[in-house]
């Protein structure tokens, strides 16, 4: 047994250390019929180190034939990396929304690395806005991500997206075939309108119904291509996406599904979400995954998703709250490193959902029984969810605010008009003293949000009632003005902030006394 924890101990070493920073984000889906309004709401922490966040668009068009699309590698745009022809037709985008409501996001997963082909020209970041620019539903965006991948090789790990549409929510897994292969294996299915699902950086789909095409779509040679890989050898009913693709290790699934379990927790029976937590643990003879998806004990508000997004597991067994590694102040907030060592053995520190290397956040709500342009929104801002507050940016929305441009929001270059870094001003003095300020921010948040909130039912019908060629104007000034009025609330909150808890007023946690005087002995004991 000593041996086989001392082997366990080891390869949890080896692991952190391989795990590289980016490997950190999270979606929830809700289908239609899981939703209080009906729509289907779907979220995204763009978690990655050093990587800031702002607003991109892309105007659609008509367009010529034989036209070429320069493609650029997403983390090094000045690299080109070929070429991939153009079609007749292209949609408006603004982030990751098309002008129909249809909305694509990600998180990876990596799975085997002999599987990485860096010939191919399209990463995952090429496919989804290649896939918005030309595709009016999910499931259309799910075949020609497939078709993309196949005619132009896929360069990056194994990826999973929330693809949805106001009809429809699906879940779909792809990776790569290996140097010298330039296609892609792949599986997608649809999310139940009753049911929610997330998922964080961790392959999520194991079987998969093989004759239900309106429910699940796959590549013809998901299950051949396993086969001869040797990574599957038993009856194709069998066949499971993640046992092939994406084994299960311990610090990747450690790391990552605890924040689907969170999720979950949110909306079902605790006991029932807490009979899992072996597999957390590591216990997989006892449990050896989640479920993909849920039916919630209660339908989901556009302000409960946002609340999931914010996540640090507060009051269950994972709370970061709760112990004093949480500091002083109480905060959830943890240093960059992965995990750490104490006695000669090596530990690994919990990853919730929302964190301060996020770029930016997304909760996005798609409303089929409203026209296009203000039925979808993607709300958005730069950094940490739990400390911003939510903007409306419109479907219909065809110019970037200034905060939210490429131009103010740049890695390593401070812009105090730059939403990313006004934002990460505020937040980088609440992490310090977490529990005296995090009220204040809440504050500001609530205020902000609530404001917004009320602002809806009249920007709609506003909308409704202006003739389709008035409507990308008005939208533009709508999204414009609650960016600017957010921008605003968040310089008054920083002065607002170091004015109050200039020199560090407040009271520390018990659980930090404690801690010191347990640590400390009697050296400062009053006798």
């Amino acid at each position: 047994m000593q041996n086989c924890l001392k082997l366990a101990a080891l390869v949890l070493a080896a692991a952190l250390l391989q795990l590289p920073d980016t490997h950190a984000c999270t979606n929830i889906i809700v289908g239609k019929k899981a939703s209080a309004d009906g729509s289907v709401m779907l979220s995204y922490n763009c978690d990655t180190f050093g990587h800031s966040g702002w607003l991109t668009n892309h105007i659609g068009g008509r367009h010529t034939a034989g036209e070429k699309i320069e493609i650029r590698d997403f983390w090094h745009p000045g690299e080109v990396l070929g070429y991939v022809d153009q079609v007749e037709r292209t949609y408006n985008v603004v982030n990751y929304m098309n002008e129909h409501q249809l909305c694509i996001l990600e998180t990876t997963f990596g799975g085997r690395k002999e599987l990485v082909n860096k010939e191919g020209i399209l990463g995952y970041d090429n496919l989804m806005q290649l896939a918005l620019q030309r595709c009016k539903t999910a499931r259309e965006a799910i075949i020609t991500m497939g078709e993309l991948a196949e005619k132009y090789g896929y360069r990056d790990s194994g990826e999973t997206f929330s693809v949805c549409d106001p009809n429809e929510a699906w879940i779909m897994e792809i990776i790569g075939k290996g140097p010298g292969r330039k296609g892609a294996v792949w599986v997608a299915r649809r999310i139940p309108d009753n049911a929610i699902c997330a998922h964080a950086n961790h392959s999520r789909i194991r079987k998969f119904p093989l004759k239900d095409k309106d429910n699940c779509l796959y590549s013809k040679d998901v299950i051949s291509f396993a086969r001869e890989m040797g990574y599957f050898s038993g009856k194709d009913a069998d066949f499971s996406f993640r046992e092939a693709y994406c084994p299960l290790e311990f610090v990747n699934m450690r790391l990552c599904e605890p924040r689907v379990w969170s999720v979950f927790r949110h909306h079902s029976d605790t006991a029932y979400m807490d009979s899992f937590l072996p597999f957390l643990d590591g216990k997989f003879d006892i449990c050896d995954e989640l479920p993909l998806w849920i039916v919630p004990d209660a339908p989901l508000t556009l302000q409960d998703v946002m609340a999931d997004m914010r996540d640090h597991y507060e009051g269950t067994p994972l709370d970061m709250t709760a112990d004093v590694s949480a500091g002083p102040w109480g905060s959830p907030i943890r240093p960059r490193a992965k995990g750490f060592t104490s006695g000669g053995k090596q530990y690994f520190r919990e990853r919730p959902i929302s964190t301060q290397q996020a770029g930016f956040a997304v909760v996005a709500q798609l409303r089929g029984w409203l026209p296009d342009a203000v039925g979808g929104v993607v709300w958005f801002n730069c950094d940490d969810p739990g400390m911003i507050a939510y903007v409306p940016v419109y479907c219909g929305t065809t110019q970037i605010p200034s905060a939210f441009a490429a131009e103010h929001n740049q890695d390593g270059v401070f812009d105090e008009e730059g939403a990313f870094w006004l934002c990460n001003w505020v937040s980088n003095m609440v992490y310090p003293r977490y529990g005296a300020m995090i009220g204040d921010l809440v504050e500001a948040r609530e205020e902000l949000e609530n404001e917004f909130f009320a602002l809806q039912p009249a920007v709609e019908a506003q909308v409704k009632a202006l003739p389709e060629s008035d409507r990308a104007e008005y939208l533009n000034a709508q999204t414009a003005a609650c960016t600017r009025k957010m921008m605003q609330r968040w310089s008054r909150l920083a002065r607002e902030l170091i004015v109050k808890y200039n020199d560090q007023p407040g009271t520390y946690t018990q659980t930090f006394w404690d801690a010191v005087a347990r640590d400390t002995g009697n050296r400062y004991l009053v006798p």
